[in-house]
């Protein structure tokens, strides 16, 4: 006969648990063999554990000795108190066992510097299976994402997406609103939401973003992870000069500095540009010679 308790240790049934299959008796022992292992590896005395976790000693006792009955809800706060992932403790795999496992605790122990240079590392290792075939155009006003962006898309069969489209959609509103509204916070939270929308949804795409998503450093290298980038390059006159070809006279409106300012944002902008996989000079090219530009890189990607 064993004893059940709860887990504040009081007793509340006597009856046996032989009635359980091997098989769950043998998933139960794994747990509470991981529980203690990871326990110890902390060094924790189960005093502490009992105290950060809110669960009675007597009963992570039984639940480290395999005679636990455990809830979900109780055991993810032991979880939680010994820091790990409750996958871990209830995975098929013996997580002590693995190379995974092992790297894992280096990399939540390692500092945000050093899990930056690992992750850095693991992406390049296999950058086809995180990109796909997801295409993004990157590049100041006026650089030509769109219309070439659209011109890719139809060359490719991809469906093409514009990020600020996106995210008025989303929000039924301009972007200009959005801004207005909740300001440069608010909307790169929702380009963020946008291009983790785009990532979930498709893996054949060419997207457009907004120039200034490079200065978002977490958001621009979620961009890097899951598209092959390629930054449209041009001289800030020529940025200009388009934009305002367009129809679009704010850049200059009332701002005798609007050309020193473009310079400035481009200047310091360009290393972060020059992260993209490719670089296509626009400048001094048609609309036809720069989208087959485009088509020949992309194809020695091997994309398309």
């Amino acid at each position: 006969m064993n004893e059940i308790t709860n887990f504040r240790g009081e007793v509340v049934s006597g009856e046996s648990v032989s009635g359980r299959s091997d098989e769950v008796d043998a998933f139960i022992a794994a747990v509470g063999e991981r529980v203690r292992k990871a326990r110890q590896r902390k060094g924790m005395a189960r005093r502490v554990l009992s105290e950060l976790s809110g669960v009675s000693q007597r009963y992570l006792a039984q639940l480290e000795n395999g005679r636990g009955n455990i809830s979900i809800a109780l055991l993810y706060r032991v979880a939680q108190a010994l820091d790990h992932r409750i996958e871990w403790l209830v995975g098929a795999d013996d997580p002590w066992g693995s190379e995974g496992a092992k790297f894992a605790e280096l990399y939540r122990a390692a500092s945000s510097d050093l899990r930056r240079k690992a992750m850095d590392v693991l992406v390049a290792a296999q950058p086809a299976q995180l990109r796909r075939r997801r295409i993004c155009l990157i590049g100041l006003r006026g650089a030509g994402k769109s219309t070439l962006g659209r011109r890719l898309g139809a060359a490719l069969s991809f469906p093409f997406v514009e990020i600020n489209r996106d995210i008025e959609e989303q929000s039924g509103m301009p972007v200009a609103d959005v801004i207005a509204l909740y300001g440069q916070e608010g909307y790169r939270r929702l380009e963020r939401q946008a291009l983790e929308r785009v990532v979930a949804t498709t893996d054949t795409v060419v997207l457009a973003v907004a120039g200034g998503i490079v200065a978002e450093p977490e958001t621009f290298a979620f961009l890097l992870d899951n598209f092959h980038a390629i930054w449209l390059k041009a001289p800030p006159e020529v940025h200009m000069k388009r934009v305002v070809e367009q129809g679009d006279e704010r850049p200059m409106a009332g701002n005798p500095k609007a050309m020193e300012e473009l310079t400035s944002i481009l200047t310091s902008r360009e290393a972060l540009y020059a992260k993209a996989e490719i670089m296509i000079e626009t400048v001094g090219k048609s609309i036809e010679e720069s989208t087959q530009d485009v088509l020949r890189a992309v194809r020695e990607l091997g994309i398309a």
